[in-house]
């Protein structure tokens, strides 16, 4: 697959750039690995209250499926979770775990349809220092062009 990002194949495909055959209809998982990754990320509510960097080394799970229709239309569905990603506060010195899951479904044929949906959660050693980053987002444009649909609703926040 080339490196077109998800919302560049949604515009492509809405202004008629790029088209999309019938072929018969078929799911099809391409992509079911395993990154390691290292995060940078910082805690405002840790280290009471006046925050730390928190650098978090682990496994993200990536899976891309493809489920082609009929009509010439294809679902795009990609899921991200952490797999015992965790770090240590750099002024602190407590332990960190990351959680949630990232999913992204783009719908592409005549028109395209998109929508995010990511929890991530930062729990941190002790009470006052855990962080929750929540995103919805979502975009529709019909075949001719025109937005039709977009909110994206993004928190960040301790607990």
């Amino acid at each position: 697959m080339s490196h077109v990002s998800v919302k560049q194949l949604a515009i492509m495909a809405s202004l008629g750039i790029c088209s999309l055959a019938a072929p018969p209809a078929h799911a099809e998982t391409l992509v079911n690995q395993v990154i390691p990754v290292e995060i940078f990320v910082f805690v405002p509510c840790a280290n009471g209250g006046a925050g730390e960097n928190v650098t978090l080394f682990g496994d993200l799970h990536d899976k891309l499926d493809l489920t082609f229709n009929n009509a010439g239309g294809v679902h795009i569905k990609v899921q991200d979770d952490p797999q015992g990603i965790s770090g240590v506060g750099e002024t602190t010195g407590l332990k960190y775990q990351a959680n949630g899951v990232t999913q992204t479904e783009l719908d592409l044929g005549f028109g395209a349809e998109e929508t995010i949906i990511d929890n991530f959660r930062i729990i941190g050693q002790g009470p006052d220092n855990n962080l929750t980053v929540h995103e919805n987002f979502h975009i529709t444009i019909n075949a001719d062009g025109s937005l039709t649909s977009f909110h994206d609703n993004f928190s960040a926040e301790c607990k």
